[in-house]
């Protein structure tokens, strides 16, 4: 059984920073594409950034190009999401998801494991 455990979600004013983790246990890890999606109330869940398996290839929403960065930790079996320069519009719970393989990794459906999410929440 395949489990995520997010942590590291906050009220934090515009402009500032946090610094997202999620655990992972029940699986190989690395063999493991692991991503950041984020919903915010009465929207759809978004596809926020990813972190392939292999090569280390991040892949990332535009709204968050060049403020959020991904990265993993395959001997902690952890994955983080850098928050830079948050804005309100950033005031979501984020989701950690898993998938050894999917078809659709920009779509919540491609994910086959999640996490119960974490708030992060941005004052202007």
């Amino acid at each position: 059984q395949v489990q995520l455990v997010e942590s590291g979600g906050g009220l934090v004013q515009a402009g500032g920073s946090l610094r997202l983790s999620c655990a992972a246990s029940g699986h190989t890890f690395s063999n493991y594409v692991m991503a950041w999606f984020r919903q915010a109330p009465g929207e759809e869940r978004e596809f926020v950034a990813r972190y392939s398996r292999g090569g280390g290839a991040q892949y990332y929403a535009d709204s968050v190009k060049g403020r959020f960065t991904i990265s993993r930790d395959n001997a902690k079996n952890t994955v983080y999401l850098q928050i830079n320069s948050l804005e309100p519009e950033d005031t979501a719970v984020y989701y950690c998801a898993a998938t050894a393989g999917s078809m659709s990794y920009y779509s919540s459906i491609g994910y086959d494991y999640w996490g119960r999410g974490t708030q992060v929440t941005v004052s202007s």
